[in-house]
């Protein structure tokens, strides 16, 4: 599964920023008041931690409020129509990934927003990794070992993930197909309550974010099999990629971009970008993603990211089709 190649390329500086008010917001007199960054999830999961990471630098370096906004619901569809229907300012950014931008288009039946004209990309972010992990007392070591349990447990393996249409839920059914074994998918509301009935037992395995996943490994509930890049991942060294231990063109990658209405001016739109690039730039910033096993990103310039949004609609919607789940929602 061949979802972050395009994004290989864009290698992480590793230059000093300078965290003092910029300069842009002395050119135009943006911004002049507080910045909504709207998290479309609940609290506590990737997107808002990135939102506040963001938010929290940009203040720095603005030297105006950036404040978060949890609005989740929907697969990030409630978040998302506030941030439409916000004025087109620059006042209202939204945190956004791979299931909003990409795969919520082939997976809803009827999606009321659509990505490539209702928003303006203004920068990516970081590539979030998964893990493959089972609850530590399952007797599975190895990708082998589970799918042989899978073909073992009459109706096969349950898995859980943050929710229909999330990386982890593609990834399950990914891996079902390719082990040839049946797998059932279990949404959650969130990332934590699905990584906790992992470890506590209550379901067998998931894909997870390493950062989700590492402090679990680490007090011995779960066990981590593999991870979903072609490369190992400087947080957990020892966990091999999935397509060194049996599965082929396994891949999958998602990733986090801050956007903001269409139609909010360019120059803004323009002048938060070069701002958030000098953010991802900061070997602090950089230090604490690859410490929470992420992969910052120099993104490329605003025009070029609707052709790599309309490239991943099409990776993702292949694989929710060839999952049978296109409509689903």
């Amino acid at each position: 599964m061949m979802i972050a190649g395009a994004m290989r390329a864009w290698a992480v500086a590793t230059v000093l920023v300078c965290t003092a008010p910029s300069a842009w917001s002395q050119v135009s007199g943006y911004p002049n008041r507080t910045v909504t960054i709207v998290a479309p999830a609940a609290p506590g999961g990737l997107y808002s931690l990135f939102a506040r990471l963001i938010g929290s630098k940009l203040e720095q370096r603005f030297g105006k409020s950036f404040v978060v906004e949890n609005k989740p619901g929907a697969s990030s569809i409630v978040g998302s129509l506030a941030v439409i229907r916000s004025p087109h300012d620059g006042y209202t950014l939204m945190v956004a990934n791979t299931s909003g931008l990409a795969a919520n288009v082939t997976l809803h039946k009827s999606l009321p927003y659509e990505p490539l004209k209702d928003f303006a990309p203004v920068s990516l972010i970081s590539r979030v990794p998964e893990v493959l992990v089972v609850n530590a007392a399952l007797p599975v070591v190895s990708l082998a070992d589970l799918a042989q349990l899978a073909k073992a447990t009459p109706g096969g393996l349950s898995f859980a993930s943050a929710g229909a249409g999330t990386a982890q839920h593609l990834s399950g059914i990914e891996l079902g197909a390719a082990l040839g074994v049946p797998v059932t998918h279990v949404p959650y509301k969130g990332m934590q309550p699905a990584i906790a009935d992992v470890a506590g037992g209550h379901i067998p395995f998931m894909f997870s974010p390493i950062s989700f996943a590492l402090p679990l490994a680490q007090a011995g509930k779960l066990r981590m099999l593999g991870v979903t890049t072609a490369e190992r991942i400087e947080a957990v060294p020892d966990v091999p990629p999935l397509i060194e231990v049996g599965l082929k063109q396994f891949d999958a990658v998602s990733w986090f971009m801050l956007v903001a209405p269409a139609g909010t001016p360019a120059d803004i739109v323009g002048k938060l970008h070069q701002e958030v690039r000098a953010v991802m730039a900061d070997p602090e910033v950089h230090r604490e993603f690859v410490k929470l096993g992420l992969a910052p990103v120099q993104s490329p310039p605003p025009e070029d990211l609707p052709g790599f949004v309309r490239s991943e609609i099409v990776v993702w919607g292949e694989i929710i089709r060839r999952a049978g789940l296109a409509g689903s929602q």
